[in-house]
């Protein structure tokens, strides 16, 4: 089963891995078994493709689409400046 594997850092909202972790638990209980989030995330992910052209699955990946451009369209803060000029100029100096 895991032959051809390969690692990918996967960053979720904290409500999806909330729910990731009840059915965690539920699995456990039917199961009698123990099971891991990294198993239930690995089955979700492949029950998921499986049905690629599933209407809700298209609509929550266009949400994040539209979330992702909405973050990348703000306008960026101005950097602040921390350091004092003096530390700024200290620190360029050994730079050379």
């Amino acid at each position: 089963m895991f032959e051809d594997k390969a690692k990918v850092l996967l960053i979720l909202p904290q409500q999806v891995l909330d729910r990731a972790r009840v059915f965690v638990g539920e699995a456990m209980a039917r199961l009698k078994r123990p099971v891991s989030l990294q198993m239930v995330l690995r089955a979700l992910i492949d029950e998921g493709l499986k049905r690629e052209r599933d209407r809700a699955i298209v609509a929550n990946i266009e949400d994040q689409v539209r979330a992702v451009r909405e973050l990348r369209s703000r306008p960026r803060r101005p950097a602040t400046v921390s350091r004092e000029p003096a530390a700024a100029a200290r620190s360029s100096r050994r730079a050379r």
